[in-house]
Order: C-alpha cells, then structure tokens, then sequence
C-alpha cells in the first residue's frame, strides 16, 4: 500500500490507548511484508519487528499508535469515521513513517547491525512504554544501543526541532475527588456544595504557576475536565477535578504535587467539606532527556532544516524505553504544517506567530499535510538510523 493511501486510512480509523487492534494488526503486516521476524501482543496491543542484518550495533525506532478520546471537526474526507476518536497527535504520522523507514531499511542492506521496530500502545495514557518493557521487551528481543523517534508538531513539513538535555516535561495526571453534602437546590444552607468547592478550588490552583512557581523554572498545571452533578436543581455530594502537570526539574515537580495537595485540602476545610478530599496519582511518567552525545552524532545525518526549538511542555513515555535500557535517547520534532503557509515570513518572530496560530496537537482541528512530511518523516528515521548502525 502506498505510504499516503496508508496514512488515510490509519487516520479514518482511529484506536484509543490499549485498543489499538487494527491498527496493530496493519503495523504487523507490514513489518513482515518487509521481511521483518514480528512479534504481536507485546505489553498489550505493542508490536516488535526485528530485523537482522549481521554483526553491529541494535538500534530501536519507536513510534506510537493510540488515538485520543475526542471527536474530529477537520472536516477531511479521510476524517475519522470512529465516533469519539480522533488522531489529534499525529500518532497516525508516527505509524506511517515508521512502515516507510522499515522499507526502506530492509529494501537497502548496506548497513550491519540490528533493526527493532518498535509500534507502542497507549502513549496518551503513559502506560504503553512501561507494558512493553514490563512484559520482557528487551529480555524477548534484545537490548538496543540508542532509542530513536520522532513527534510531528506544526512547525513546516520537512523541517527537525531537536535539542540536547530535557527536552519533553515529565507529566503527572492526578484525579481529585472533593466530597460535598448533597441536598435540594432551594436550600443551600443545608449543603456543603461540592461545585462551589470546586470552583474555588480550581482558581486556587492557578497560583501555583503565578505564585509559587520561581521566574526560571517552568511548571505547568492544568484542569482538563471538571464534573458535578446532574441536573439544576439538586446539589451534589462530590465533585471531580482532573488535572495534568508538567514540570522537568523533579524538586520543582515535588513542589507543585505537594502544593495541588495542600490546596485542596485547604479549600475543603474552608469549605466545611465532612470527608477529606482524595488526590491520587492516575500517571506518571519523567521528563524526556535527550542524551547529548547521541545528539551530536544523529544531528549531522538529517537531510534538511535542524533547528533547536526549545524545551517543550509536552510530554513523551519514549524515555521509559531509553532508561529501562540503560542507552541514549535522541527524540525529534517533524514538521508537518504546510510550508506554503510559512512562505511570507522574514523573522523567526514571524515564523513563531504563524506556528501559534496553527491548529496545535489535541486540536480537534489538528491534521498535518500529508506530503510533504511523510518523505521527509522516513528520510529522518533511516538517516538516524544509518548514524547508528554499521555502514558496509
């Protein structure tokens, strides 16, 4: 299948996180139809492809496959046809251009060494690195010597953003239960209301950054959803808080996770709440360190613009890989906006505004140009790839 027609498709039917059944089923064809030994079922819906080709360095391509839980408005004629789902981060990308690199490597053997191709389950949820590596990943297939991959963002088809050191924000997802009285609502008096609890709650929480937060370090917290009751006129005993933390120094970390923790109790006890709050940890996972000598070995065999785009406040689990591995990671950023669209720009400024404006990811508007950022996307894999492995 062509790698474009290839990419609709995935796109069309999106899977969410541990659920990624068809599109596993298609990583695997693939991977074999290449000449790849494949192993399904990996931590999950994970897919392995292994391909040897004699004596020399084990290199690992990751890309990621789950979806996200939402609803597309691209209005694409290749959009979602799965209700409640969209590829809203470019996972479809990954996939594709992973398939390419897989080709193309094992189409041109001039090269020694080992091939693990790696399709992940679960990325959005944090949990599909670490079931991979928990059900034997390195022990099944080999150890590798450098984790490769690679994240699209709207900057212009084609062009790299990598960094050396932390370049991805650890991320923490908490659940926060706050518990209320429940009771009519004419009669407030009699209640402890859990949506005024909340409301407060989540006002408070925004001076962590403002506040608590010192001017050269970076932390971002954010409440994603927000629930509580059911119609007008009953008060709820409970409400609930779902909040996303990023951070990349673990002391400034600890510091936000202790400070959501004391103002919710806090605003529990001014709210005369009779049971204590409950804040639990739902994931977690560490920021991504690029290593920096793996970094000056694979920036010089990109073809095309590198650029250092900054630390990013996304947030990535392809370190967990690096790190169960004891290996260098190096992970990218891949253009995939139009470039036509960056064509009037004389400034970086210029071409930072037209990035900003850009449907971002976890957009319901997000969808990369499909050519041309599939090409330059296997380019980048096999380049990176060939810095690693044995050339002959």
């Amino acid at each position: 299948m062509d790698l474009a027609e290839l990419y609709r498709d995935l796109h069309r039917h999106p899977e969410l996180a541990f659920a990624e059944t068809r599109t596993a089923g298609i990583a695997a064809r693939e991977l074999r139809a290449a000449g790849f030994e494949v192993a399904e079922g990996v931590g999950g819906t994970g897919v392995v492809g292994v391909l040897r080709n004699g004596d020399g360095p084990t290199v690992l391509l990751r890309a990621d496959m789950d979806a996200l839980p939402m609803a597309e408005r691209t209005g694409l004629e290749y959009a979602s046809a799965t209700e409640g789902a969209m590829h809203a981060c470019g996972h479809d990308m990954h996939v594709t251009c992973l398939v390419g690199a897989a080709r193309e490597l094992a189409a041109d053997r001039s090269w020694s060494g080992t091939v693990l191709a790696v399709f992940q389950p679960a990325e959005e949820v944090g949990g599909g690195a670490q079931a991979m590596v928990d059900d034997g990943l390195f022990e099944r297939f080999g150890r590798p010597d450098v984790v490769l991959g690679q994240h699209v963002a709207p900057m212009p088809a084609g062009v790299i953003g990598l960094r050396s050191g932390p370049s991805f924000a650890a991320a923490d997802t908490l659940r926060v239960t706050l518990h209320g009285r429940g009771g009519h609502g004419s009669r407030p008096e009699a209640s402890v209301d859990p949506v005024v609890l909340a409301a407060a709650t989540v006002m408070r929480l925004q001076t962590i950054v403002s506040r608590e937060t010192a001017g050269g370090d970076t932390a971002v917290v954010t409440i994603g959803a927000m629930s509580a009751g059911t119609v007008a006129n009953i008060i709820p005993d409970h409400a609930e808080l779902h909040l996303s933390v990023r951070t990349y120094d673990p002391k400034v970390r600890e510091r936000t996770l202790a400070s959501i923790d004391r103002i919710v109790r806090a605003e529990a006890l001014a709210s005369g709440a009779e049971k204590d709050p409950e804040v639990t940890l739902v994931s977690s996972f560490p920021a991504l360190v690029n290593d920096d000598g793996a970094v000056e070995r694979t920036r010089p065999a990109f073809p095309g613009m590198v650029v250092d785009p900054g630390p990013v406040t996304g947030s990535e689990d392809v370190g967990v890989f690096a790190t169960a591995a004891g290996v260098p990671l190096v992970y990218w950023m891949l253009g995939c906006a139009d470039p036509a669209l960056f064509a009037g720009a004389t400034s970086f400024e210029e071409l930072r505004d037209i990035v900003m404006s850009l449907p971002a990811n976890h957009s319901p508007l997000f969808a990369p140009v499909v050519e041309p950022t599939i090409a330059p996307g296997v380019a980048a894999l096999v380049a990176a790839a060939r810095a690693w492995l044995r050339q002959d």
